[in-house]
């Protein structure tokens, strides 16, 4: 549980009420969007394409495995 809250520490912050989660949930959405942005400049170059597709896979899944664990440490799943 500790490697978790090291890798997703945005996920583990305490949650009052909805409007935390929330903000949790755009802030990975940000960081995706923006990540994307950047991976969709990077593979323009020919070689590199291949590469930053597996990257932007991983990131993707980064992304929805910190939205879901904010969703259950919000509902008293994960602690």
């Amino acid at each position: 549980m500790e490697l978790l809250k090291t890798v997703f520490p945005f996920s583990f912050q305490p949650k009052k009420d909805v409007s935390v989660l929330i903000i949790n949930i755009v802030i990975y959405l940000v960081v995706g969007l923006i990540a994307s942005l950047l991976m969709g400049i990077v593979a323009k170059i020919p070689v590199l394409g291949m590469i930053v597709g597996l990257l932007g896979g991983l990131v993707d899944l980064y992304i929805l495995a910190g939205v879901v664990l904010s969703i259950l440490h919000y509902l008293k799943i994960v602690n």
